[in-house]
C-alpha cells in the first residue's frame, strides 16, 4: 500500500480525489461561523495570518468557501504554507479547487526562506494560512515562525479551528479528524492577536493558548449542535 501511495499515478490522482471529497463534505454539512466579528474585517480584504493546528487542515478550505458568502467579502488572494513532503504536495494541489494557492516551506525547517516568501505575499494584501505545529509535530506545539511573521509583517494572527459533527479520527501524530458528509460544521475564529516586533518571542505562549481555546470551542460546539 505504501508503495502504491508513492507511485506517480497515486500522486496524480489523489489531489483530485481529496479535493472532490472535501467539496462533498463542505456542501453537505450545515455550517456556522463562531466569531464572525473577528473574521469579518479580513473577509473585507484586510491581510491576516490564519493560524490553526495541523489536525484541522482538512477543514480549513471551508474558511475560504464561507468567506466568499459573507456580504462584505472582497476578492483577496488566499495562500497556505505547505510542506515539501509528499503529503504537502497532495494537499496543496487539492486545495486549489477552493481558490487556495500553496506556498512550499515550513515554519520550522528552512524557516527563513519561507518567512521571506510569506512576507512578500502579505505585503501584497493576501491572507495566509499556517499550521504552526506542522508538518511533523510535535502536536499542538507552535514553532516560532508564526510569531516572527506576525511581528515583522504587522498582520494580526487569527486563531482558527473547525469541526464537523460527523467525523473519524486518525492515528497519525496530529490525531487528525477526518470530516464526514451530512452533518453540521462549525468554524471558530478567535480574537486577533497583534505581535510586537520587540517582544515576539513572548507572544508565542499567548498564541498557543488562543489556538487551544479555539480548538476546545470547536469541540464543544460541534458536539452540542
Amino acid at each position: 500500500m505504501k508503495s502504491l501511495l508513492r507511485s506517480r499515478l497515486a500522486l496524480n490522482l489523489l489531489p483530485t480525489i481529496v479535493g472532490a471529497y472535501l467539496w462533498i463534505v463542505f456542501r453537505t454539512n450545515r455550517w456556522t461561523i463562531d466569531g464572525v466579528a473577528n473574521f469579518a474585517p479580513h473577509a473585507d480584504g484586510a491581510p491576516a495570518i490564519f493560524s490553526f493546528w495541523h489536525e484541522f487542515l482538512p477543514l480549513m478550505p471551508a474558511v475560504a468557501m464561507l468567506a466568499r458568502k459573507m456580504p462584505n467579502y472582497r476578492q483577496t488572494p488566499i495562500y497556505a504554507l505547505m510542506s515539501h513532503h509528499r503529503d504537502g504536495r497532495i494537499v496543496g494541489q487539492a486545495v486549489r479547487k477552493f481558490g487556495i494557492r500553496a506556498v512550499r516551506g515550513s515554519t520550522s525547517r528552512g524557516g527563513a526562506t519561507s518567512l521571506r516568501q510569506l512576507l512578500r505575499i502579505i505585503k501584497g494584501g493576501a491572507m495566509i494560512g499556517i499550521t504552526p505545529d506542522g508538518p511533523r509535530g510535535p502536536r499542538r506545539v507552535a514553532a516560532l515562525g508564526v510569531a516572527q511573521l506576525a511581528a515583522i509583517s504587522g498582520a494580526p494572527i487569527l486563531p482558527f479551528a473547525a469541526r464537523t459533527s460527523r467525523r473519524l479520527r486518525t492515528k497519525t501524530w496530529d490525531r487528525m479528524w477526518i470530516p464526514l458528509p451530512f452533518g453540521r460544521g462549525v468554524i471558530v475564529c478567535g480574537a486577533p492577536i497583534t505581535v510586537s516586533r520587540s517582544a515576539w518571542r513572548d507572544a508565542l505562549p499567548a498564541i498557543t493558548v488562543a489556538m487551544d481555546r479555539a480548538a476546545d470551542r470547536a469541540d464543544l460546539l460541534s458536539n452540542n449542535r
